[in-house]
Protein backbone atom coordinates (compact mmCIF):
# COMPACT_ATOMS: atom_id res chain seq x y z
CA UNK A 1 0.00 0.00 0.00
CA UNK A 2 1.30 3.41 -0.76
CA UNK A 3 2.36 5.24 2.25
CA UNK A 4 -0.37 7.57 3.32
CA UNK A 5 0.64 11.03 4.10
CA UNK A 6 0.16 11.85 7.73
CA UNK A 7 -1.56 15.08 8.21
CA UNK A 8 -1.37 16.49 11.72
CA UNK A 9 -4.24 18.61 12.79
CA UNK A 10 -3.09 21.92 14.04
CA UNK A 11 -3.85 22.12 17.68
CA UNK A 12 -5.23 25.30 19.00
CA UNK A 13 -3.72 26.75 22.11
CA UNK A 14 -5.57 25.86 25.30
CA UNK A 15 -5.60 29.53 25.98
CA UNK A 16 -7.29 30.19 22.68
CA UNK A 17 -9.88 27.43 23.03
CA UNK A 18 -12.91 28.40 24.94
CA UNK A 19 -12.24 32.09 24.59
CA UNK A 20 -13.89 32.57 21.23
CA UNK A 21 -17.21 34.18 21.97
CA UNK A 22 -19.98 34.47 19.44
CA UNK A 23 -21.52 37.89 19.40
CA UNK A 24 -24.23 39.43 17.29
CA UNK A 25 -21.60 40.78 14.95
CA UNK A 26 -19.30 37.77 14.76
CA UNK A 27 -16.53 36.09 16.68
CA UNK A 28 -14.47 38.07 19.06
CA UNK A 29 -11.30 36.82 20.64
CA UNK A 30 -11.05 37.93 24.26
CA UNK A 31 -7.84 37.50 26.21
CA UNK A 32 -8.16 36.34 29.83
CA UNK A 33 -7.64 38.74 32.69
CA UNK A 34 -4.41 37.86 34.44
CA UNK A 35 -3.17 39.30 37.70
CA UNK A 36 -4.61 41.53 40.40
CA UNK A 37 -6.04 44.88 39.50
CA UNK A 38 -4.08 47.94 40.56
CA UNK A 39 -4.15 51.55 39.54
CA UNK A 40 -1.50 50.93 36.90
CA UNK A 41 -2.59 47.50 35.67
CA UNK A 42 -2.84 47.19 31.87
CA UNK A 43 -6.39 47.31 30.51
CA UNK A 44 -7.91 44.28 28.79
CA UNK A 45 -7.44 44.20 25.02
CA UNK A 46 -9.97 43.04 22.47
CA UNK A 47 -9.99 42.31 18.77
CA UNK A 48 -11.22 45.32 16.86
CA UNK A 49 -14.95 45.15 16.41
CA UNK A 50 -14.52 46.88 13.09
CA UNK A 51 -12.32 44.03 11.84
CA UNK A 52 -14.80 41.49 13.13
CA UNK A 53 -17.57 43.16 11.23
CA UNK A 54 -19.30 44.50 14.38
CA UNK A 55 -19.90 48.09 15.41
CA UNK A 56 -17.35 49.56 17.80
CA UNK A 57 -18.10 48.68 21.41
CA UNK A 58 -18.65 51.48 23.90
CA UNK A 59 -15.69 52.06 26.25
CA UNK A 60 -16.03 50.45 29.66
CA UNK A 61 -16.39 53.72 31.49
CA UNK A 62 -19.42 54.61 33.55
CA UNK A 63 -19.76 58.31 32.89
CA UNK A 64 -22.97 59.96 33.96
CA UNK A 65 -24.53 62.90 32.18
CA UNK A 66 -22.61 66.03 32.83
CA UNK A 67 -24.23 68.70 34.91
CA UNK A 68 -22.80 72.18 34.92
CA UNK A 69 -19.42 70.83 33.70
CA UNK A 70 -19.17 68.17 36.43
CA UNK A 71 -18.78 64.50 35.47
CA UNK A 72 -19.09 61.36 37.57
CA UNK A 73 -16.58 58.72 36.51
CA UNK A 74 -16.37 55.06 37.52
CA UNK A 75 -12.80 53.72 37.67
CA UNK A 76 -12.08 50.65 35.50
CA UNK A 77 -9.19 48.21 35.42
CA UNK A 78 -5.99 49.84 34.21
CA UNK A 79 -6.97 53.38 35.13
CA UNK A 80 -4.71 55.85 36.87
CA UNK A 81 -5.39 59.38 37.98
CA UNK A 82 -3.00 60.68 35.34
CA UNK A 83 -4.73 58.70 32.61
CA UNK A 84 -8.20 59.82 33.68
CA UNK A 85 -7.21 63.47 34.01
CA UNK A 86 -5.47 63.44 30.63
CA UNK A 87 -8.43 61.70 28.97
CA UNK A 88 -10.76 64.42 30.22
CA UNK A 89 -8.33 67.29 29.54
CA UNK A 90 -8.69 68.28 33.17
CA UNK A 91 -7.07 71.57 34.10
CA UNK A 92 -4.65 70.94 36.92
CA UNK A 93 -4.00 67.36 35.86
CA UNK A 94 -4.09 64.37 38.15
CA UNK A 95 -3.17 66.55 41.13
CA UNK A 96 -6.44 68.46 40.75
CA UNK A 97 -8.36 65.22 40.29
CA UNK A 98 -6.77 63.78 43.44
CA UNK A 99 -7.44 66.94 45.41
CA UNK A 100 -11.11 66.92 44.45
CA UNK A 101 -11.53 63.24 45.32
CA UNK A 102 -9.04 62.75 48.16
CA UNK A 103 -11.76 61.76 50.60
CA UNK A 104 -12.86 58.90 48.33
CA UNK A 105 -9.36 57.84 47.21
CA UNK A 106 -7.52 57.99 50.48
CA UNK A 107 -3.91 58.93 51.22
CA UNK A 108 -2.38 57.02 48.30
CA UNK A 109 -3.17 58.65 44.93
CA UNK A 110 -1.44 55.76 43.14
CA UNK A 111 -3.98 53.23 44.30
CA UNK A 112 -7.48 53.43 42.92
CA UNK A 113 -9.76 50.43 42.64
CA UNK A 114 -12.21 49.58 39.85
CA UNK A 115 -15.72 50.77 40.60
CA UNK A 116 -14.52 53.80 42.59
CA UNK A 117 -16.65 56.84 41.79
CA UNK A 118 -14.71 60.01 41.00
CA UNK A 119 -15.97 63.51 40.34
CA UNK A 120 -14.29 65.27 37.46
CA UNK A 121 -14.49 69.03 37.07
CA UNK A 122 -15.77 69.70 40.60
CA UNK A 123 -14.50 72.66 42.50
CA UNK A 124 -12.34 71.73 45.41
CA UNK A 125 -14.09 71.74 48.74
CA UNK A 126 -11.97 74.63 49.90
CA UNK A 127 -12.96 76.77 46.91
CA UNK A 128 -16.59 75.68 46.81
CA UNK A 129 -17.51 76.33 50.39
CA UNK A 130 -14.46 77.91 51.96
CA UNK A 131 -12.05 76.31 54.38
CA UNK A 132 -13.09 75.48 57.90
CA UNK A 133 -10.78 78.18 59.17
CA UNK A 134 -12.33 80.71 56.78
CA UNK A 135 -15.85 79.77 57.86
CA UNK A 136 -14.84 80.01 61.51
CA UNK A 137 -13.22 83.39 60.93
CA UNK A 138 -16.26 84.63 59.06
CA UNK A 139 -18.55 83.43 61.83
CA UNK A 140 -16.37 85.10 64.45
CA UNK A 141 -16.36 88.33 62.47
CA UNK A 142 -20.16 88.29 62.24
CA UNK A 143 -20.39 87.57 65.96
CA UNK A 144 -17.99 90.45 66.69
CA UNK A 145 -20.02 92.82 64.53
CA UNK A 146 -23.22 91.68 66.22
CA UNK A 147 -21.70 92.19 69.65
CA UNK A 148 -20.39 95.63 68.70
CA UNK A 149 -23.79 96.57 67.33
CA UNK A 150 -25.49 95.37 70.51
CA UNK A 151 -23.02 97.27 72.67
CA UNK A 152 -23.50 100.43 70.60
CA UNK A 153 -27.27 100.07 70.80
CA UNK A 154 -27.05 99.62 74.57
CA UNK A 155 -24.90 102.74 74.87
CA UNK A 156 -27.19 104.86 72.72
CA UNK A 157 -30.39 103.51 74.26
CA UNK A 158 -32.25 105.55 76.80
CA UNK A 159 -30.69 105.25 80.25
CA UNK A 160 -32.31 102.76 82.58
CA UNK A 161 -34.96 104.15 84.87
CA UNK A 162 -33.53 105.20 88.21
CA UNK A 163 -35.09 103.94 91.44
CA UNK A 164 -37.80 106.28 92.65
CA UNK A 165 -36.84 108.61 95.44
CA UNK A 166 -39.27 109.80 98.07
CA UNK A 167 -39.19 112.81 100.30
CA UNK A 168 -38.83 112.18 104.02
CA UNK A 169 -42.23 113.58 104.93
CA UNK A 170 -45.84 112.46 105.03
CA UNK A 171 -46.27 112.84 101.28
CA UNK A 172 -43.15 110.78 100.55
CA UNK A 173 -44.07 108.09 103.11
CA UNK A 174 -47.53 107.60 101.62
CA UNK A 175 -46.19 107.43 98.05
CA UNK A 176 -43.49 104.92 98.98
CA UNK A 177 -46.04 102.82 100.88
CA UNK A 178 -48.31 102.80 97.81
CA UNK A 179 -45.40 101.51 95.69
CA UNK A 180 -44.75 98.66 98.14
CA UNK A 181 -48.47 97.89 98.34
CA UNK A 182 -48.67 97.69 94.54
CA UNK A 183 -45.88 95.10 94.50
CA UNK A 184 -47.80 92.93 96.97
CA UNK A 185 -51.29 93.49 95.58
CA UNK A 186 -52.56 95.44 98.59
CA UNK A 187 -55.38 97.86 97.63
CA UNK A 188 -55.52 101.47 98.77
CA UNK A 189 -55.32 105.03 97.50
CA UNK A 190 -53.39 108.10 98.53
CA UNK A 191 -56.59 109.83 99.66
CA UNK A 192 -57.76 106.87 101.78
CA UNK A 193 -54.38 106.55 103.52
CA UNK A 194 -53.97 110.28 104.07
CA UNK A 195 -57.50 110.66 105.48
CA UNK A 196 -57.00 107.87 108.07
CA UNK A 197 -53.53 109.08 109.08
CA UNK A 198 -54.80 112.54 109.83
CA UNK A 199 -57.59 111.11 112.03
CA UNK A 200 -55.35 108.63 113.90
CA UNK A 201 -52.06 110.55 114.41
CA UNK A 202 -52.25 113.92 112.64
CA UNK A 203 -49.15 112.77 110.69
CA UNK A 204 -46.88 112.12 113.70
CA UNK A 205 -45.00 108.82 113.12
CA UNK A 206 -43.78 108.63 116.75
CA UNK A 207 -47.08 109.07 118.53
CA UNK A 208 -48.23 106.42 121.05
CA UNK A 209 -51.74 106.05 122.49
CA UNK A 210 -51.35 105.37 126.20
CA UNK A 211 -54.96 105.83 127.36
CA UNK A 212 -57.29 103.48 125.39
CA UNK A 213 -58.17 99.83 126.04
CA UNK A 214 -55.22 98.60 123.99
CA UNK A 215 -52.84 100.57 126.19
CA UNK A 216 -54.61 99.20 129.27
CA UNK A 217 -54.01 95.69 127.90
CA UNK A 218 -50.30 96.43 127.46
CA UNK A 219 -50.35 96.81 123.68
CA UNK A 220 -50.62 100.54 122.94
CA UNK A 221 -51.34 101.78 119.42
CA UNK A 222 -48.30 103.25 117.64
CA UNK A 223 -47.28 105.33 114.64
CA UNK A 224 -49.07 107.02 111.79
CA UNK A 225 -52.01 104.62 111.61
CA UNK A 226 -51.96 103.60 115.29
CA UNK A 227 -51.16 99.89 114.90
CA UNK A 228 -50.67 97.65 117.96
CA UNK A 229 -47.64 95.32 117.97
CA UNK A 230 -49.58 92.02 117.49
CA UNK A 231 -51.35 93.45 114.44
CA UNK A 232 -48.11 94.91 113.04
CA UNK A 233 -46.33 91.56 113.38
CA UNK A 234 -49.23 89.64 111.81
CA UNK A 235 -49.60 91.99 108.84
CA UNK A 236 -46.01 93.15 108.37
CA UNK A 237 -45.15 93.44 104.66
CA UNK A 238 -41.83 91.84 103.61
CA UNK A 239 -39.25 94.34 102.45
CA UNK A 240 -40.20 96.99 104.96
CA UNK A 241 -38.71 97.73 108.35
CA UNK A 242 -39.64 95.57 111.32
CA UNK A 243 -39.86 98.70 113.45
CA UNK A 244 -43.55 99.59 113.88
CA UNK A 245 -42.59 103.28 114.23
CA UNK A 246 -41.08 103.28 110.71
CA UNK A 247 -43.58 105.35 108.66
CA UNK A 248 -43.59 103.15 105.54
CA UNK A 249 -43.69 99.89 107.52
CA UNK A 250 -46.50 101.23 109.71
CA UNK A 251 -48.63 102.39 106.76
CA UNK A 252 -48.22 99.17 104.70
CA UNK A 253 -48.95 96.90 107.68
CA UNK A 254 -52.07 98.92 108.57
CA UNK A 255 -53.28 98.88 104.93
CA UNK A 256 -52.63 95.13 104.73
CA UNK A 257 -54.75 94.64 107.86
CA UNK A 258 -57.50 96.95 106.55
CA UNK A 259 -57.59 95.07 103.23
CA UNK A 260 -58.03 91.79 105.10
CA UNK A 261 -60.77 93.10 107.40
CA UNK A 262 -62.53 95.77 105.31
CA UNK A 263 -61.42 95.21 101.72
CA UNK A 264 -59.27 98.37 101.60
CA UNK A 265 -58.02 101.22 103.77
CA UNK A 266 -60.35 103.35 101.64
CA UNK A 267 -63.31 101.70 103.37
CA UNK A 268 -62.14 102.75 106.85
CA UNK A 269 -63.76 105.92 108.25
CA UNK A 270 -63.31 105.44 112.00
CA UNK A 271 -61.62 103.31 114.60
CA UNK A 272 -60.59 100.01 113.19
Amino acid sequence: MPTMGKHRRTKSSPLTRGLVAITAGGAVLALPVIGATTASAAPAQSVSAEKAGAPAAAPAKAITAQKAGITSYSVVKGDSLHKIAEGHSLNGGWQKLYKDNKKAIGDNPGLIRPGLKLTIGAKSEAKASGSSADRTAAGSDRADRSERSSTLAAKTAAPAAQPATYTNDLDGWIKESLAVMAEHGIPGTYEGIHRNIMRESSGNPQIVNNWDSNAAAGTPSKGLLQVIDPTFEAYHVPGTSTDSFDPVANITAACNYAADKYGSIDNVFGAY
